[in-house]
């Protein structure tokens, strides 16, 4: 978009707000007055007017991604009309409804484990700890991506935020996966089961730890970047190998079972990945992880407008 233009279109949506004071700022968020009055009044009496929608060609470079998406896309939001649009179609509806809906599952799913499943099957303390764990991460992975994918068009300075916000919560999501795989494959053999966790453990709090460098969501980290993911998601093959190992090796019984259960389910997760990821079709470019296309505009807006993060080379 012209900048001009694109200056327009955000003093039009300020213009929205009424330009109500700024009070709080959560997270690069600006919560002003009608902000503030719409959590006890209601979001559509202090936000009335209607969100103005835009083409893929008249938005600013940090929300461009998927060319795919022509339309629908909202602009410099405020706080409010951010809310709002969770009941206008947008080109995030799908996104944000997948994970406010996968957020309501998995809290159902965690009452109905403690209250019923875990009761039912005579299951100890433990069994409510881990399996509560790992369903509270994936819930507060859900909120993460719905947070970024409603708030992603407030601002740039708030895009980048919840991006941030959004790749921690796949890193909670990710310990939460292992966590009761681990405790359940070495239920019997509880050294291993507690190596495993405090492993899985430091590598996740490393991963956040990494996440807080001004670096880390640039394009100098890239590569660096994707070594820390695809090592905390790849970690998995370790207690795998040592649990098949220990279970008596592939032609024991429970190896056979389990692998007849998770190996076609792995491997058409990495079909459907990659096909989505790199194909050339229009469904593959249409379904393309938004995310990480959103990713890399904001890192190379960063290296623009910051010279102190570009190479050295």
């Amino acid at each position: 978009m012209h900048p001009n233009r694109l200056e327009a279109v955000k003093i039009r949506q300020t213009s929205q707000s009424k330009k109500a004071e700024i009070k709080y700022h959560v997270l690069d968020i600006e919560i002003d007055d009608h902000g503030e009055a719409a959590c006890s009044t209601g979001i559509c009496e202090q936000y009335p007017e209607e969100i103005k929608l835009f083409r893929y060609s008249e938005i600013p470079d940090f929300l461009k991604g998927n060319p795919w998406v022509i339309d629908g896309y909202r602009v410099f939001l405020p706080f409010g009309l951010c809310v709002k649009s969770l009941f206008v179609w947008n080109n995030e509806t799908l996104n944000i409804w997948s994970h406010l809906i996968g957020f309501l599952v998995f809290l159902v799913l965690t009452l109905y484990d403690n209250l019923i499943a875990i009761p039912h099957l005579r299951g100890e303390t433990i069994d409510h700890i881990y399996v509560t764990i790992a369903l509270l991460c994936f819930q507060f992975c859900m909120l993460c991506s719905t947070g970024f994918h409603i708030f992603c068009c407030h601002s740039e300075r708030a895009s980048r935020r919840w991006l941030q916000v959004d790749m921690t919560g796949v890193s909670i999501g990710i310990i939460g996966c292992y966590m009761p795989a681990v405790h359940y494959a070495f239920y019997c053999i509880s050294i291993w089961r507690d190596i495993y966790i405090l492993a899985i453990t430091v590598l996740t709090v490393s991963t956040l730890w990494f996440q807080l460098h001004p670096y880390f969501f640039t394009a100098r980290w890239y590569y660096l970047r994707m070594a820390v993911y695809v090592g905390l998601a790849g970690y998995g093959i370790v207690p795998t190998i040592h649990w098949v190992y220990l279970s008596g090796g592939f032609s024991s019984k429970i190896v056979q079972a389990g692998l007849t259960t998770l190996v076609p389910v792995i491997n058409g997760g990495i079909l459907s990945y990659f096909w989505l990821s790199c194909s050339g079709t229009v469904l593959g470019k249409i379904f393309s992880n938004t995310d990480l296309h959103m990713a890399a505009q904001l890192n190379s807006k960063v290296l623009v407008s910051d010279p102190q993060l570009k190479s050295p080379h």
